[in-house]
């Protein structure tokens, strides 16, 4: 809708740039007449100065029309020290996804596309994850052993 009305605007002034340019000419090449001649020419001109008024907003109409339109969307990444990822997307002032749960592996990937910054300290806490994961792999692997052990003895 704003955009017609932009485009209505800038007609408005070009119709009054183009009926605005003709008068002086026709009065620089005809001689001053009576005044019962120069009154019709005195209404033409309040007639127009309120299509004078629009070129204001129609100026600013040109200059946000060159602009380019943003659009205002939050993501929010959120990660744990277990390697656990939720993504949050909010916009403008509407929560549009919230506690959305993304695999580890999607993350990594989407920020080696964004920046090798990015993709760096998601990494870090990445391989962080991945070393407690480990340690925690093993703690259960020696366990496993231990009651393996225990159930081989009361099998005997």
């Amino acid at each position: 809708m704003i955009v017609s009305d932009t485009l209505t605007e800038v007609q408005a002034v070009e119709k009054t740039d183009v009926e605005e340019t003709p008068a002086p000419a026709a009065e620089a090449t005809k001689p001053v007449e009576a005044p019962a001649a120069e009154a019709p020419k005195a209404e033409a001109p309040k007639a127009e100065a309120p299509k004078a008024e629009k070129p204001k907003p129609a100026a600013r109409a040109k200059s946000t029309a060159k602009k380019t339109r943003t659009v205002e969307l939050t993501l929010t990444v959120t990660g744990t020290a277990e390697g656990e990822w939720q993504a949050d997307l909010v916009h403008g002032t509407q929560r549009v996804v919230s506690g959305l749960v993304i695999p580890a592996i999607a993350v990594a990937k989407a920020a080696k596309e964004l920046h090798d910054d990015i993709a760096e300290g998601i990494e870090s806490v990445l391989e962080a994850a991945r070393d407690q994961h480990r340690t925690r792999m093993e703690e259960l692997e020696a366990e496993l052993a231990k009651v393996k052990a225990q159930l081989a003895e009361l099998s005997e």
